[in-house]
């Protein structure tokens, strides 16, 4: 009996209740519980955020009735810009008014020189080629809060004038995300205020030489195993300027009308916004309309300086290795360049082809808007330059 009870004991022991089972409309009360909890939750997150935005808007507004200037014109009170950085404080500069602006351009045109000379300026930063990074432009989303982030002075670069900087901005090539997204970010422009720049070459046959020999020093790095897109000394340029690049004539009128062609409809798709039109021949001819960008931008006038030295320096014959095919080809083209008061090669490469008109005259009629007509025998049909303040056209017939 003793056993038996104690057998009895030990079942008890080892017997295992039953879980208590919950009613499903109590596991469905504290799931709407825990809903309700997580939509106020997320309320209080956006009510915050919405909160901060609208303070930082106040902020800015307040800042710019704070540093309102009657004396400006009301014209140009929306390209003007007081950004908060929010890296650093403008402290004493927090009313200096700062002016949006994009150096648009082609690669090998000139625009890295041109930009040592604004970055020379006391109140100008350009950040360079922010968006050689493809990751930057991958999509609008990423371009605006790129530019964003530029103009309101929280891109740190070696441009970076910080506090008291009145003009910041970039060199954009137009192959990189500008021509692809032209119509949403003409549209940040006008919104933003933003000053367009374009700086572009009359001579195409050059800047292609450019392009082929930059090309080429990528993977010669002919200049003590290093690639240098641009230089600082004689020397250098000496050396890199030896390399005689052999031109693709098939494909070269085509090339350079389709480059003609590329600058023409980004002007196009800026005709709306502010902007300015430069060459690089014109400024390097003439450094006086440095003066004209800094008036463009409403700054403060003053000498502009740039350590680069050019590169090509010597007439194309002597810089392209397969010269007699490419005078051959653009011997026989027809070319109708618009927009443009510069032919597509150089002065030299048409007195070669009339021998009778010295080059003095081909420059006048290209320089000076002077009307030049010239009839001739010799396998020419004739050569017409019509004033380039005028129709702004020149049409050569070969």
């Amino acid at each position: 009996m003793v056993v038996d009870d104690c057998c009895i004991s030990h079942k008890d022991m080892l017997m295992i209740k039953q879980q208590k089972k919950y009613p499903l409309v109590l596991w469905m009360a504290v799931l709407g519980l825990i809903m309700i909890s997580a939509v106020y939750i997320c309320s209080i997150c956006i009510k915050q955020r919405g909160f901060l935005v609208t303070s930082n808007l106040v902020k800015v507004k307040a800042n710019k009735q704070r540093c309102y200037d009657p004396s400006i014109p009301q014209s140009e009170l929306q390209y003007l810009h007081y950004p908060q950085p929010t890296t650093y404080s403008r402290e004493e500069c927090a009313c200096t008014p700062v002016r949006f602006f994009a150096i648009l351009s082609m690669q090998r045109s000139g625009s890295g020189w041109f930009e040592t000379l604004l970055n020379s300026h006391a109140n100008i930063s350009s950040n360079g080629e922010i968006f050689s990074v493809k990751e930057r432009r991958s999509n609008i989303s990423s371009i605006t809060n790129t530019l964003d982030k530029i103009y309101n002075l929280d891109w740190y670069s070696s441009a970076s004038k910080n506090e008291c900087t009145a003009a910041v901005g970039l060199k954009w090539m137009l192959n990189q995300g500008f021509m692809k997204h032209h119509e949403e970010i003409i549209e940040y422009f006008n919104k933003k205020g933003v000053f367009a720049i374009f700086l572009f070459r009359r001579n195409l046959l050059r800047r292609l030489v450019s392009i082929l020999a930059n090309s080429h020093d990528r993977d010669a790095k002919q200049l003590n195993g290093t690639h240098k897109a641009h230089v600082h000394s004689k020397d250098e340029a000496d050396i890199l300027a030896s390399y005689k690049p052999t031109i693709n004539t098939t494909s070269l009128i085509h090339e350079l009308r389709h480059t003609d062609k590329l600058g023409a409809d980004s002007l196009a798709y800026v005709n709306s916004s502010r902007h300015i039109m430069l060459y690089y021949e014109d400024l390097v001819n003439n450094r006086t309309m440095l003066m004209d960008v800094l008036e463009f931008l409403k700054l403060p006038k003053q000498k502009l300086f740039s350590r680069h030295v050019k590169i090509h320096k010597k007439p194309l014959s002597e810089q392209i290795e397969n010269w007699d095919a490419v005078y051959t080809a653009l011997k026989g083209s027809q070319l109708a360049i618009q927009h443009h008061c510069w032919i597509n090669f150089d002065p030299l490469i048409i007195t070669r082809f009339l021998p009778e008109v010295p080059c003095a005259v081909v420059y006048s009629a290209v320089n000076h808007s002077n009307l030049c007509s010239k009839f001739m025998n010799s396998g020419v049909r004739f050569l017409f330059l019509v004033s380039c303040f005028s129709a702004r056209i020149m049409t050569v017939y070969f």
